[in-house]
């Protein structure tokens, strides 16, 4: 029986309208990194593609400030890194403690119990974060091998501090691992200084590339932990003692991370095909970032979310959460009384800018709105400011959109 619905012969080609996405991700691909995605398909393992590989992990080695670790690109969106690490690390029966205060907490806690461990949740209120003491007496009860943070959770617009935590994990025996996808490369990051064993991240964020592939550095103290399961598969193993038990072995093929470093590193194991053009896509993108400088680029995302967050605020309208322990891209909007979800859709059928809801506790209760990668600019933050406030208004809702636009003005001119 045929189902399609349409003619398939008459398809046409893709043509996408035109968005400001100042939603917390995906956010604008800027067009260096689109025409980077566009150049010539090579091989492989051919000498420029492994040229391109290299680069890309002394790049992701800088970002991350994490020198000595091993470091790649999964392919796969930012969860695809995330499922990498937690496979790699966390043998059937491991406990681990995963700090939960928003949705991505949740996740981290899903995939740890998915992959065999014997998962211990931690929770705190969301639009709050944990205090470092917490987590240790945390730690102490339930002696882990693993502690999993979220570093910026998106769905609560929250940035967990970290510096001191990994000191606590290791006195206690424990491997600290973060999922950085909303935060990295817009708020500050110092793997090694902070003692941070496994990163991983996401392109579509303040990164400012496509989702797609997905960045993941691992201290070598983790590795070593990880290439304790290491096996290689069978039609591409060297010798018998490169296979393991099937007990013993990582529990998935495509995210073994130590085989990843085997196919990335001198070794060069055929695991799989590397999807060239995103891999072209992360270079640029990488590149880009290293142009500027991380710290740069950091306290860009700082002084456009400061922007962004003081119009708001001018405007008369109210910000979500504790403003001391928000991340510097992803801001919070109470949403006001008479105003409802067709306001964010009058924004983008009208003005063309896209912003976005919230998930659980949240939903309906707030939008977010993201200031990142390179729509972490001026003119991005008045464009938004300009039409939130115009649809606000087109909807009943009084706000001042002059107030708000001279408050924009005054933090960059601070």
């Amino acid at each position: 029986m045929d189902q399609t619905a349409t003619d398939v012969r008459h398809i046409e080609r893709i043509n996408p309208p035109h968005r400001l996405l100042m939603a917390p991700g995906p956010t604008t691909v800027d067009p260096r990194i689109l025409s980077a995605m566009a150049t010539p398909t090579v091989g492989q393992f051919d000498p420029y593609m492994l040229k391109i590989m290299g680069e890309v992990q002394d790049m992701l080695r800088y970002t991350f400030k994490a020198p000595g670790y091993e470091a790649l690109m999964v392919d796969g969106s930012s969860r695809a890194a995330i499922e990498c690490a937690l496979v790699s690390i966390i043998a059937p029966g491991d406990k681990v403690l995963v700090c939960s205060a928003g949705r991505f907490g949740s996740l981290l806690a899903e995939i740890a119990t998915r992959v065999g461990g014997d998962v211990t949740v931690i929770t705190k209120e969301w639009g709050h974060v944990f205090e470092l003491a917490e987590i240790k007496a945390a730690i102490d009860e339930v002696q882990p091998k693993l502690v999993c943070t979220v570093a910026g959770d998106t769905s609560t617009t929250m940035l967990q501090p970290l510096e001191g935590l990994g000191d606590i994990c290791h006195a206690a025996g424990a491997f600290l691992m973060t999922d950085a996808t909303a935060s990295f490369a817009g708020n500050d990051l110092r793997c090694a200084e902070w003692g941070i064993d496994i990163a991983t991240a996401g392109m579509q964020k303040c990164m400012g590339g496509p989702a797609g592939i997905s960045p993941i550095v691992v201290s070598p103290e983790a590795f070593k932990a990880m290439v304790a399961r290491k096996s290689i598969e069978e039609g591409i193993a060297d010798s018998p003692e490169d296979v393991l038990p099937v007990d013993q072995r990582i529990r998935s093929n495509y995210f073994d991370f130590p085989q990843l470093v085997d196919y990335w590193g001198p070794r060069r194991i055929n695991h799989h095909t590397e999807a060239t053009h995103m891999l072209y896509a992360a270079h640029e993108t990488l590149r880009l970032i290293c142009e500027e400088g991380i710290d740069e680029d950091i306290e860009r995302h700082r002084l456009n979310g400061a922007a962004m967050a003081a119009g708001i605020t001018g405007m008369g309208l109210e910000l979500y959460g504790d403003q001391a322990t928000r991340m510097n891209d992803v801001i919070g909007i109470v949403i006001p009384e008479g105003a409802t979800d067709a306001v964010r859709a009058a924004l983008l059928e009208n003005y063309a800018v896209e912003i976005a809801s919230s998930f659980g506790p949240l939903k309906g209760r707030i939008w977010r709105v993201g200031v990142m990668g390179c729509n972490a600019r001026k003119d991005c933050i008045m464009t938004t400011l300009l039409a939130l406030g115009s649809a606000l208004l087109d909807a009943g809702v009084q706000v001042d959109i002059t107030a708000g636009v001279a408050a924009a003005e005054a933090v960059y001119a601070a």
